[in-house]
Parts: structure tokens; sequence; C-alpha cells
């Protein structure tokens, strides 16, 4: 069960964390703070939502080929407004944006940190007040500082993440976040608008009995994943599991991390590499997944943190959960693959 330790702030915590790395000089905690800051002011706008006239789509469409709600565009101006003005990052990748993000200029350069990011995640629940989140990843930078960066900064594989994190904007407001030292939770005090350790190395369960995944897709996935699923509902004559699916990666994801549980987004017929982000959605929430316990893969045997990518968009099937259930998961796909 978790505890709440209010005494001990975000900034705090991460100050007497960054002893583990000879690296850092302060610039990570630095940046992990404004990542925090940054959040603060999105989720003052997402509990707006209703009252500023921001809900809605903007008319344009994103590289992804979806609308652009304004909020998303909002959480993305956040992000990138106060991420530039930190002076830890040299260039960011974003899912609302084209290209990777560079800043031409003598302060940002000399960033030691690339930082890629889903500002909204879930955005389509917004109009409906369902949860949605934040998701990040940081790497140390490859170019030379004082350079510009380039996409060989970005296209790193998961495993080279130094943090990584989301914030979940709910019935409260979370972060949770990585840096290779276990997973931490920390719960937005409105009254005091800091955030507050609440979850100390968070543990996912081996096992556990929530599946996640879009059943109206069923028709269209590979016969081992609809077996899986059917195993998930009959569970060999034990209770079956419960279907629960939000469709905002960050909150089916929060669950399944506290209960246990496998989130699943499996390629499909028109999207046979799958629908989900390597480097902003799967690779950061791949590394806590392994950070608490827990474990990722492409469904193939291919750990989602040795992908190294290819494109700035680059999509893959994503699965991901307590290890008993995802090694389950695998055997049944193994199973068609032999058949």
């Amino acid at each position: 069960m978790a505890k709440y330790y209010k005494a001990q702030m975000l900034n705090e915590f991460i100050t007497t964390q960054q002893t583990a790395f000879p690296y850092a000089k302060g610039d990570l905690t630095r940046l992990l703070n404004h990542i925090g800051l940054a959040s603060k002011i999105v989720n003052r706008e997402v509990n707006m939502a209703g009252l500023a006239e921001i809900l809605g789509e903007t008319g344009r469409v994103n590289i992804q080929g979806e609308d652009v709600k304004k909020l998303d565009e909002f959480a993305n101006d956040q992000f990138i407004k106060i991420l530039t003005s930190s002076g830890e990052v040299c260039g960011l990748a974003s899912e609302e944006n084209h290209d990777i993000i560079t800043f031409d200029n003598t302060f940002t350069k000399e960033g030691k940190y690339i930082v890629c990011i889903d500002p909204l995640d879930g955005s389509s629940n917004i109009d409906v007040n369902v949860s949605i989140g934040t998701i990040f990843s940081i790497y140390r930078r490859i170019t030379p500082i004082g350079s510009l960066p380039d996409d060989t900064d970005i296209l790193q594989p998961g495993s080279k993440q130094v943090a990584a994190g989301y914030v979940i904007y709910g019935s409260s407001t979370m972060l949770v976040y990585t840096t290779g030292l276990g997973v931490t939770g920390f719960t937005l005090d409105p009254s005091i608008g800091e955030y507050c350790l609440s979850h100390y190395k968070m543990i996912t369960p081996s096992n556990g009995s929530i599946y996640s995944v879009n059943e109206g897709n069923y028709n269209y996935f590979s016969p081992g994943i609809q077996r899986y699923i059917d195993y998930c509902k009959s569970h060999d004559g034990k209770k079956p599991c419960s279907g629960r699916y939000i469709g905002s990666l960050v909150a089916d994801f929060h669950r399944n991390l506290l209960k246990g549980g496998i989130y699943m987004y499996p390629s499909t017929d028109d999207q046979p590499g799958g629908k989900l982000r390597l480097l902003y959605e799967c690779n950061p929430i791949a590394f806590l997944a392994e950070q608490a316990g827990g474990k990722a893969t492409d469904g193939k045997g291919n750990r989602i943190l040795e992908i190294v990518p290819s494109a700035i968009h680059q999509r893959v099937p994503f699965f991901t959960g307590s290890v008993d259930m995802v090694n389950k998961l695998e055997e049944f796909i193994s199973q068609e693959d032999s058949n």
C-alpha cells in the first residue's frame, strides 16, 4: 500500500537521487523540475478546460494524421517553451511536430539532453473528461556540445534513456518517473502547488487480473492474440480476468502498474507496424515497466528497449505489464508462429 510522504517534495527527492549519477552536475535535476513545472501549467488548463473554452479541435491535423485538439496544442507549446528556456535541452521530438525541434542559439546548444515527449496522451478523451497524461523520455546527447543536435541524438534505443516518466491528469494529478533506480510517484498537492512523494519504489505484481486492449479490433488481431484474449476471459476454469480499457495509454498503464495486468496494442491488418510510437510512448513506458519489475516487448520476444529506431515517429506493436502475463501472451504468439 502506498504511503504519503508529504514532507518530501519532488525537487528535494530528485536532488538526493542525483548523487548516483557522476555525470550529472545538477542539470538533470533542473530538467526534471522544469518538466514538473510545465505539467503544473498543463494541469491547470486541463482542470479549467470546460470553463476556459479550450475544448474542441483546432482544425489542424498533425503528423500522425490525427485531428489536433486545442489542449494538444496548448500542452505542446508549453512544454516546448519551458524546455527551451531551461538551458538543459538542445533538442526535442514531439508527437505534434514533424521534425526534431532544435534551437540555434548558444544557450540551448550547450544543453546536454534530448527530450522525446507526447505532450498530451489520450487527447481523444479530452472532451469527455477522462484521464489523460503526458509521457516524456530523456537521453544524453551524442553530438558535441555547442553544435546543433541531429537525428543521431534522437534515434537512440530506449536502453540509453537516463530518465523517463509520465504525468497523469486524473482524480488527482501524479508525476511518476524513473532514472534507473526504481519507479517513484509524486502527487500534486493543489493547496501548495507542489508534487509530494506519495508512492516510493513502485512495484508491479508479477501477475494480475486485468487485460487492457481495444477489443473492437479483435477480428483484426492475429490468431495468437485472439487466443490469448480468449484465455484471459476463460482463464482455464479459474476466475476470468477483467477487461479494462480507457483508451489513454498513461491511464491504462498506471492502473496496471499498481494493480497488476497487461496492456496490449497489437498490429492489425491496416496497421501492420502497430500504432503506438516507439520514441515518446513505448520507450518511456517500457523503461518504467522494467524498473517496476514488469516487462515490455513487441510480442515477438523482442525487448522494446533494445529496438534501434529508424524514424522519429516509428510505430511498434506494444505489450507491457506483469511479467507472467506478458510471458503467457508470448507463448500464444509463438504457438501461432510454429503452426
